[in-house]
């Protein structure tokens, strides 16, 4: 299992090379693996759809209850089946899509690793583990998302994405740990085994946080503009994202959760209320929209709302709907999206208004749009009919707002027929227009996931059985947190659901013949948006950079010496404060074990610093600087902390000989700062070390634990096997601190190598270069100007 995880970002460590050894067959190439994920997926059917599951634990960080752990029920093995299945064909189709691409092989990189990133987190059992691998959803799906970074419209969608779902995973983060506190474990199947957790006193809070990680991930209402926005990304991501992956991470994680999270009023009202108007926001949208990409964006974030509304409900039915409905969806909207591609590359055309009639020249594109099309609208004998009439059973016997919530529903399902109408009629019936290109059936590659997909979605409807005696059953078991006993069957007898459907057919057909009065009628929403979701978002990012600026300008202004009149006065009210709230301070002052020694050394440091900033020539104060760094080095050495004093005389020696090497190129000492600017530096120096001194005194004094010394004293022969304790806690103890540190000089080399680099010619100097390089010397020399006004005038006074 944990080699089925890791594969897809082995593979994408390869996956440039591969492109250049398999060239316009690399697609097919590279879908070998997800087509044998599938195939492993699949033979896990047998045993989990009689009700069991599997897990799999490996160690990763034990000491803080962090473990590759992978949990293998109905539902993540849908899910695998779905990422693994369709991301096969997306692999196949998009090799053949962006074929000739310069950028192919790093296409091929972010997908892979994006495949991955939703493997690991539907499988994952740990809850740490599933936030790493929901954070690199979010970080891969940015990379496909502004896969076209040279063009600004996409890196400012791939921001918008990235922004709304990383404050998103921030809040989850935080109600995965409240989770993990609460149920006393971080592993998902304790947790689940554990019952409800309705009546625990952190309940409200981490339920709230974890539903706005997943609105954010699934595109609720007022978090469903990223969505259609992007679109920006190249169509083989579009379809991939919407169909079986990232927007559907978040109804995953609510479905997941449901049986310890759900029943309670709180997600009944949350989750019904968002989702219902998500469901109907989304819907609406999309019956205005014109672009094709744009149309089935907007009918995804329906169909995500609808998934919330439905597992809101929470009841059996409402549990086997929702998994139902999520399979449907894959299947129809996977179909459409490529079907958009395919008239973008096979014809030119990204809008409704501009095809027409291309059914003679696209005959196969246009039997496999119809059958998807049909599935959407949720026609018989389609799996989407199957899907409807589930969700229209479950809102008809919901405990809660029953009446509104059918009405919502049938209000979408009505919009839902007027856009499969305009997918499965309005490009290829009518008069044939001229298009950008001259259009034709696609080869094998582009359509055979499609053509695939949409015949699935007959084959379930025909045999729902198939899918609903096994996989299904299995996910909504999963869901519902019970075995779930009720069936999928076709036809259901003629009731209520269906007179429902048929009214929703019939108004849908009337909605697709007065297409342009409605989008007429409904053209106030070119108004009401500009006062929408969007635009808020827009002006709270505008907002941070005009704070962000303002912050800048004042605080990080280029002088020193406002840096540390900064630091040192934050340090001395939040500091001084505290110290003042205490009660009793007491402060351990003895002098009598200190030797004569130890008081010349002190001596000598505090003389040299005085002495240091007293002169007024460069070598005397780095002479002092350095005698003040020497100093130390002889305390560390004084007290036993050889290897430390060592390195305290390597840096002083170092760092005297560089300033001494660049006295040379220094300007002549000279006074700009007045008076009063010296008398309020020295006070803050003063209080600083007053306070630093105090607050030592006052931790020392009041000391009740043992030090930590003692410890590493103990244990760094027997389990760092060093006799050298600072050595062993940063080798062996503090290991990855220091691998942080290392890996932070790291990147500095690496800033350090490409400002050499660059300064060497690498990159020819433009004119734009020379500008500013003119610019910022005039505005140092006006800076320099004006300093020595200041000083001119601070001596007049």
């Amino acid at each position: 299992m944990l080699i089925a995880v890791l594969s897809c970002f082995i593979l994408a460590c390869f996956a440039p090379w591969l492109h250049r050894l398999g060239g316009r067959q690399s697609g097919w190439l590279l879908s070998v693996l997800p087509a044998a994920l599938f195939v492993y997926f699949a033979s896990l059917l047998p045993e989990v759809s009689q009700g069991g599951q599997l897990q799999f634990a490996y160690p990763w960080f034990p000491g803080l209850q962090i473990q590759l752990s992978f949990l293998v029920d109905g539902l993540s093995l849908l899910f695998a089946l779905l990422i693994t299945g369709i991301g096969f064909f997306i692999l196949v189709y998009g090799g053949r899509y962006l074929e000739g691409h310069q950028s192919l092989g790093r296409f091929y990189i972010f997908l892979l690793g994006f495949m991955g990133s939703m493997l690991g987190l539907v499988l994952s059992d740990n809850l740490i583990s599933l936030f790493v691998f929901w954070e690199l959803t979010t970080v891969t799906s940015f990379m496909l998302i502004g896969f076209n970074h040279e063009q600004e419209d996409a890196r400012k969608k791939a921001h918008q994405g990235l922004m709304v779902t990383v404050m998103g995973g921030l809040a989850l983060m935080t109600g995965f740990i409240m989770l993990g506190l609460a149920a006393g474990s971080f592993e998902l199947s304790t947790i689940l085994a554990s019952g409800t957790l309705t009546e625990h006193s952190l309940y409200l809070p981490m339920l709230l946080l974890i539903l706005l990680g997943t609105f954010t991930k699934s595109a609720q209402t007022p978090f469903h503009f990223w969505l259609p926005n992007a679109m920006a990304a190249p169509t083989p991501v579009s379809a991939y994202l919407h169909s079986a992956t990232m927007v559907k991470a978040g109804v995953y994680l609510m479905a997941r959760l449901h049986p310890s999270l759900g029943g309670s009023e709180a997600w009944l009202l949350i989750l019904s209320l968002f989702g219902a108007v998500t469901m109907v926001t989304g819907i609406f949208l999309a019956s205005r929209a014109t672009g094709v990409k744009r149309v089935l964006a907007y009918s995804t974030v329906m169909a995500l709302g609808t998934l919330t509304m439905l597992l809101g409900l929470g009841t059996e039915k409402a549990a086997l709907a929702a998994v139902t409905f999520l399979l449907a969806h894959a299947l129809y909207k996977g179909a459409l999206f490529m079907i958009a591609g395919i008239l973008d590359h096979s014809a030119g055309v990204k809008d409704f208004r501009d095809a027409s009639g291309l059914r003679a020249s696209m005959p196969i594109t246009t039997v496999v749009a119809i059958l998807a099309s049909l599935s959407l609208a949720g026609i018989i004998p389609l799996f989407g009919f199957v899907g409807k009439e589930l969700l229209l059973e479950a809102v008809l016997t919901a405990s809660i707002w029953q009446i509104g919530l059918t009405i919502a529903t049938l209000v979408a399902n009505i919009m839902v027929v007027l856009v499969a109408a305009i997918m499965a009629l309005k490009p290829w019936f009518g008069p044939q227009i001229e298009t950008p290109k001259k259009p034709h059936d696609p080869n094998v590659a582009l359509l055979v996931g499609p053509a695939l997909l949409a015949v699935l979605g007959l084959v379930f409807g025909l045999a729902p059985a198939l899918a609903g005696n096994g996989i299904l059953t299995a996910a909504a078991s999963a869901v519902y947190g019970q075995p779930v006993t009720i069936g999928l069957s076709l036809w259901h007898g003629i009731n209520l659901p269906l007179m429902l459907t048929i009214s929703s057919l019939i108004f849908g057909l009337i909605m697709y013949r007065f297409w342009a009065g409605w989008r007429h009628i409904t053209r106030f929403m070119q108004t009401a948006e500009k006062f929408g979701p969007e635009v808020i978002y827009e002006r709270l990012m505008l907002g941070m950079t005009t704070f962000a600026s303002w912050q800048t300008k004042t605080l990080q202004n280029g002088y020193l010496r406002n840096y540390l009149i900064t630091t040192l006065g934050t340090v001395i009210i939040i500091v001084g404060w505290a110290l003042l709230r205490v009660n009793q301070l007491e402060l351990d002052i003895n002098f009598s074990d200190i030797k004569v020694h130890e008081f010349a050394i002190v001596a000598l440091l505090i003389l040299s610093a005085i002495i240091a900033v007293m002169v007024r020539s460069f070598l005397a104060a780095v002479a002092m600087l350095g005698a003040l760094g020497f100093g130390v080095a002889l305390l560390y050495v004084f007290f036993s902390a050889v290897d430390v004093g060592i390195t305290q005389v390597l840096v002083e020696t170092i760092t005297v000989l560089l300033l001494v090497l660049v006295l040379y190129r220094l300007p002549e000492f000279r006074s700009l700062s007045s008076s009063a600017n010296r008398i309020r530096d020295a006070i803050i120096a003063g209080i600083t070390g007053l306070l630093m001194t105090v607050l030592i005194l006052a931790i020392t004094s009041a000391r009740q634990l043992e030090g930590i010394s003692d410890y590493f004293l103990q244990n760094s022969g027997p389990l760092g096997h060093g006799r050298n304790v600072v050595n062993v806690i940063l080798v062996d103890f503090r290991a990855l601190d220091t691998l942080g540190e290392i890996f932070v000089l790291a990147l500095v080399a690496i800033g350090v190598y490409a400002m050499i680099h660059l300064r060497t010619g690498a990159l020819p100097v433009t004119n734009s270069d020379r500008r500013a390089a003119f610019t910022f010397r005039r505005s140092q020399k006006e800076k320099m100007k004006a300093d020595e006004q200041a000083q001119k005038e601070g001596e007049a006074s």
